[in-house]
């Protein structure tokens, strides 16, 4: 055969041992299968048998290439059986004792040109490296889980690896469909090493009582397009795995947001690990299992059910995209809407944008031409916040600048009538120095629209010390009117989802000054191994540079946390004028309109 490694041993039949045993059995290797526990091998061959069934029927695959995958899997119970193997990879538990004695064991099975590469995403490669007779034949090969699908394989270099080795791999990963990456030996490697930060972060919100795991999870679903919330992720991969993950990774970075969230450990101390336990941040139907069960901790009902205010019109302060999107929003649910900007002309190039977003709509077959027209009519242009005597609902959308938003605030203070709602869409700043610029602080309630308004469901529902409980209920029913998913959390900075996405996009930052990893391993680790809609490095320079550093900002002098401070690549890249896609360059150059 003229692809590399003809036969592979994988020793570890779990979840992730038998998935990678399912990817080389269908890419045409001959795959031993090595398990101590019998009925661990069982079903693995259940799974396969399984799993390639499933392909045949969406027509994947023929029934011959099945038959022929299932023939080349076979399984044992002694290591001896790796004697053949060209290639052996380990996916036992996540312990430095079990792996280095099976390496310790290996050196007296294989041949001495056979490589061995393990599975840890948290263990250190060279110090299991070091236990073998040949350290240079050892190397991580990280597949992601479920390895069938997960498109990215990190290939882990020691100090000690051969390039002969490595090159191997990385052709070998290449052929069975997946993007190898290559990076250095450090716990987390790129895609944990990122994405456990975020994880951990997530569960000391929840633990502090800031959101419920509904809404945290809600909220970096909708927020940041991720495939799962970080606490359901938490439950899939175990508690136990990610405390050991976030364990090694701060023995390595000594940084506290790598320190395992207390709840991390009381969880799994009680053997409460997630979904293989049935029961973890959430509640399951059974050991095993996905589907999520009511359990004490379930809402009852709506979180923001009461009383509220009557709202029949919306006044929109702002001019920019943002005030555009959300005035279109609450025109197309209804609503009579007063869009506002500091001029006439500014308030009505501000209708036509939304004037061309419908007719967008319109051409795509999502709206017909009358309910452009019924839209449009309900929106008033003016060019003075004096227009928004009669709302119910006052909606700044203007510059993320703490002092211009309080000159706002107390003008709509003056203009707005008794028991009106106002909010601010701030991101960053705190909403309630905000309402002390007005004598109704209790009227005053944060209302963070993510952009694009039209297409994004997400609002995060920031209440204030001072909020009312009827202007909170009254949020919350509008945010359901308009067809958008609020969530709960309290005024401090970030509120949910900036205070997990920006620090995991600094960390982004930390690994290529630290000349870890390129931007476009990084990218495609995140995309890759993540789910995440786009890589960081992709995602801060859409979002611009200027204005996550403002953000970092203000989540390090809120938290007062070292590990928030602002990368200095980034400072450096903004006072170059370097702000991302708007300014033609950030972390990567683009092409000027």
């Amino acid at each position: 055969m003229d692809t590399p490694f003809s036969t592979i041993a994988v020793v570890g039949l779990g979840t992730m041992g038998t998935g990678i045993a399912e990817v080389l059995a269908c890419a045409g290797r001959e795959v031993i299968g090595i398990d101590v526990s019998e009925a661990a091998a069982r079903q693995a061959v259940a799974s396969l048998e399984a799993s390639t069934a499933r392909a045949v029927q969406r027509e994947r695959i023929t029934e011959e290439e099945r038959r022929d995958a299932l023939a080349r899997f076979r399984t044992f119970s002694d290591l001896a059986a790796a004697a053949d193997a060209e290639l052996v990879i380990e996916v036992v538990p996540e312990t430095y004792e079990i792996k280095q004695q099976l390496f310790r064991e290996l050196d007296a099975v294989v041949s001495p040109t056979a490589i061995l590469a393990t599975g840890t995403n948290a263990l250190s490669v060279t110090r299991l490296a070091a236990e073998s007779q040949h350290p240079e034949r050892v190397l991580g090969l990280h597949f992601f889980n479920p390895a069938p699908a997960m498109k990215l394989v990190e290939v882990v270099s020691s100090v000690l690896t051969a390039p002969p080795a490595v090159e191997a791999v990385t052709a070998l990963a290449r052929e069975l469909g997946k993007e190898p990456v290559a990076v250095g030996d450090r716990p987390g490697f790129v895609a944990d090493g990122l994405l456990f930060g975020y994880l951990n972060q997530a569960a000391a919100m929840y633990e502090a009582n800031y959101a419920s795991r509904e809404d945290i999870d809600a909220a970096m679903k909708l927020g940041c397009g991720l495939p799962m919330g970080p606490l359901a992720l938490l439950d899939l991969i175990g508690i136990d795995t990610a405390r050991t993950v976030l364990e090694a990774m701060y023995s390595a970075s000594h940084d506290r947001l790598h320190a395992p969230a207390p709840v991390l450990g009381q969880l799994s101390a009680a053997g409460l690990t997630g979904r293989k336990a049935g029961r973890g941040f959430y509640t399951y139907t059974e050991p095993g299992s996905q589907t999520v069960v009511p359990d004490a901790l379930t809402p009852a009902g709506d979180a923001g059910a009461g009383a509220g205010r009557t709202v029949r019109s919306v006044g929109v302060a702002g001019s920019g995209t943002m005030a555009s999107g959300i005035a279109e929003v609450f025109a197309k649910a209804g609503y009579d809407v007063v869009l506002a900007a500091r001029s006439q002309e500014k308030a009505d190039i501000a209708k036509a944008r939304i004037a061309k977003s419908l007719e967008r709509s319109v051409a795509k077959g999502r709206l017909t031409a009358g309910a452009r027209d019924e839209t449009l009519a309900r929106i008033t242009a003016a060019g003075s916040l004096d227009s928004f005597d009669r709302v119910d609902l006052a909606v700044e959308a203007v510059a993320e600048d703490l002092l211009v938003k309080q000159q706002l605030f107390a003008t709509l203070d003056k203009v707005c009538r008794p028991g009106a709602v106002l909010a601010t869409t701030t991101s960053s700043l705190p909403v309630v120095s905000i309402a002390r610029a007005t004598s109704r602080p209790e009227d005053v309630i944060g209302m963070h629209f993510f952009n694009p308004a039209p297409a994004m469901k997400l609002v995060e529902v920031v209440r204030t010390v001072l909020t009312a409980d009827d202007v909170h209920a009254t949020v919350r029913e509008v945010c359901g009117k308009v067809r958008k998913h609020p969530v709960d959390c309290g005024d401090r900075a970030g509120f949910i989802v900036n205070a997990l996405l920006f620090p995991y996009l600094n960390n982004a930052i930390k690994m290529v000054e630290e000349h870890y990893a390129s931007l476009d391993d990084i990218d495609a680790a995140m995309k890759l191994g993540g789910g995440y809609p786009m890589g960081p490095f992709e995602l801060l320079d859409v979002v611009g540079l200027d204005v996550s550093l403002a953000i970092e900002k203000v989540l390090h002098s809120e938290f007062r946390d070292p590990g928030l401070a602002p990368a200095p690549l980034l400072e450096h890249l903004v006072a170059a004028g370097c702000l991302g896609r708007k300014t033609g360059r950030g972390f990567r150059e683009y092409a000027r309109r």
